[in-house]
């Protein structure tokens, strides 16, 4: 072996600094064998893949895409909107982040996906380890059912699970972060089984572990920084609150204006405007009294920290309405009650239908009335409720032509049921309990799904009965403060034109001077036969086939589970009879318009 070169004594150096030298040297020159020094990691090519409606599981998957490339892999964001399953045969790890809408079904754009995906004969998915995250509302009767069904599907098909499905409900970030935890943990154990055997060095440079990219394109670009979001939001004061609806009507609908000029929350026509609410505080003080607790009680809330009972009740947890996760932690706490073991019974998968019908309309303060003397521990209570989740209300002004300002227009909901008054936790804080001039938490929800044509020139079809004018004020208000010269024809309903005709001098006034070039109104309760938006669609039917052949989109926003259902299948019935097209083809002509992003749906 070559002997190692030293420092010669007339070099200008100190002493110790020479000494350090020559050690350095005789290190590096050293004779001793190396050791063997293992490869690094394998690193592995991820689809994170999302099916968003409103854009929770498009940021989620942000998320998780920009962890994993800190991790070291090889990161794709890709949404399933226009991906094919033909693609997903190509992947080895996919992580999939889905929402389910409507009544269990997957968003819109995402339906083509998982109809091929569930063909026949689609071939076997042996070599796919993935991973499921579902998101859903457990109000509804099919919660997360589009990610359940999805994750059995790739299980059928031979796919491996990186790691168990969670279902997260609307207060998800607890759930989300458990599942990350777990999926990383499991591609970990997988990079870990591929780690090749370790070799002794050679004279060969060992090639260095790629660089995590992103094959998604632009795509996958870190949106800019939000200001105010769900977790920040911006106290914004209320500077309107009017009456859409007649005295007389048997609802309310009010026209709200939040001022939002000295803040950097800004919007687009057709997002929607999250409020943050605030339980009644005479439910809370009777709750309180029920369990006779006192309100100044500290507790402990997994985001917010230590705070007081009352707080808890009034601002952080939701008691307005009873889970199937409330019910079973009651009865658990409960256990060694007689009364409690009618629960228990309650929860047997065979008793689901009677499960439902006990939870629905009731809230916490009937399942302490009905099963009483079970909580003796504040601290059991707060552990028992779901986070207070924010309600969206879809912005029916538009930036451009109302600046500053955010306008939303809500429905109060107010019933009785099981001898006691309720109502909407949100709508009745901002009829009854917030005058003008309060500050309320908002933020922005985008919905990049449900935005104008860029082609100023391009027609639109808006169906919006009810609350779902909200975003078409939006449009229409948006259209004429920057000239857009494109054909508008709304469809409205209500129940009657004397007392439930939301914005209309508006409405009215936009049609007269041409700017909406169309107005059909569908009062149900105006005529001995109930009349619908989609009944006058049928009645229009020739020229909404027109406008659909000469290019218009179409926009329909409100309830799910009725209207969109019953406006959807109007359209097809549209098709059918003017093209003349026999079922099949009517579905193949409709699945076109959403290709071409002309076909949209806000619905909830």
């Amino acid at each position: 072996m070559q002997a190692p070169p030293f420092i010669p004594d007339n070099a200008p150096f100190t002493t110790e600094q020479r000494g350090w030298l020559n050690g350095f040297l005789a290190g590096l020159y050293s004779t001793a064998p190396a050791s063997p020094v293992a490869d690094p990691l394998p690193s592995l090519k991820i689809a994170v893949l999302y099916a968003s409606q409103s854009g929770t599981a498009e940021g989620l998957a942000r998320k998780v895409a920009k962890d994993l490339k800190a991790k070291g892999y090889i990161a794709s964001l890709i949404s399933l909107e226009g991906y094919t399953p033909a693609a997903l045969l190509a992947e080895r790890y996919a992580i999939f982040i889905a929402s389910t809408y409507g009544e269990g079904d997957a968003p819109d754009a995402v339906r083509p996906f998982y109809e091929q995906l569930c063909l026949e004969h689609f071939p076997c998915c042996g070599e796919l380890s993935y991973a499921v995250l579902a998101l859903g509302d457990s109000s509804y009767e099919h919660f997360c059912k589009f990610g359940k069904d999805l994750d059995n599907k790739l299980a059928v098909l031979g796919g491996v699970r990186i790691a168990e499905r969670i279902d997260c409900d609307l207060d998800l970030d607890e759930s989300f972060a458990k599942w990350k935890t777990a999926v990383y943990i499991g591609l970990d154990e997988l990079t870990a089984a591929r780690r090749p055997a370790p070799t002794a060095p050679s004279s060969s440079v060992n090639p260095t572990r790629p660089a995590a990219t992103s094959i998604s394109g632009d795509d996958d670009e870190e949106p800019a920084p939000v200001t105010h979001n769900r977790t920040n939001p911006y106290l914004a004061s209320l500077v309107d609150k009017r009456p859409l609806t007649r005295d007389i009507s048997s609802k309310l609908t009010l026209h709200l204006a939040f001022n939002i000029s000295e803040s950097a929350v800004t919007y687009e026509a057709g997002d929607a405007c999250g409020v943050i609410p605030q339980n009644d505080f005479s439910l809370v003080e009777e709750i309180l009294y029920t369990l006779n607790f006192s309100g100044q009680v500290p507790v402990q809330l997994p985001k917010s920290g230590a705070t007081t009972l009352h707080d808890a009740l009034l601002n952080h947890l939701q008691i307005t309405r009873l889970t199937r996760k409330m019910i079973e932690a009651y009865a658990t706490i409960g256990k060694q009650t007689t009364q409690c073991h009618r629960l228990f019974a309650l929860l047997v998968p065979e008793q689901q239908a009677h499960l439902e019908k006990y939870s629905c309309d009731r809230g916490l303060i009937d399942l302490l009335h009905d099963y009483p003397n079970v909580l003796h521990d504040p601290a059991d209570l707060v552990a028992m409720l779901p986070s207070l989740a924010p309600r969206l209300y879809s912005i029916s002004s538009s930036p451009y032509a109302h600046a500053g300002e955010i306008h939303t227009t809500v429905a109060v909901v107010r019933y009785r049921s099981h001898n006691r008054d309720r109502g909407g936790v949100c709508s009745t804080l901002l009829a009854d309990r917030v005058p003008t001039g309060a500050r309320l938490p908002i933020y922005i929800q985008p919905n990049k799904r449900f935005r104008l044509p860029k082609d100023t020139n391009a027609s639109l079809i808006m169906i919006g009965p009810g609350t779902g004018i909200a975003p078409f004020r939006s449009f229409l208000h948006q259209r004429r403060a920057l000239g857009h010269t494109g054909r508008n024809w709304l469809f409205f309903g209500e129940r009657s034109a004397t007392t439930d005709f939301l914005y209309q001098d508006e409405l009215q006034s936009m049609h007269s001077d041409g700017h909406l070039s169309r107005l059909d109104l569908a009062f149900s309760r105006d005529q001995d036969r109930k009349i619908y938006v989609q009944d006058r669609m049928l009645e229009q039917a020739a020229s909404f086939y027109e406008w659909i052949e000469e290019g218009a989109s179409i926009y329909v926003c409100g309830d799910a589970s009725h209207m969109a259902k019953d406006v959807d299948a109007t359209l097809h019935t549209i098709v059918e009879q003017q093209a003349g097209l026999p079922g099949e083809a009517a579905i193949e002509y409709i699945e076109q318009l959403k290709d071409q992003n002309r076909y949209h749906r806000d619905v909830y």
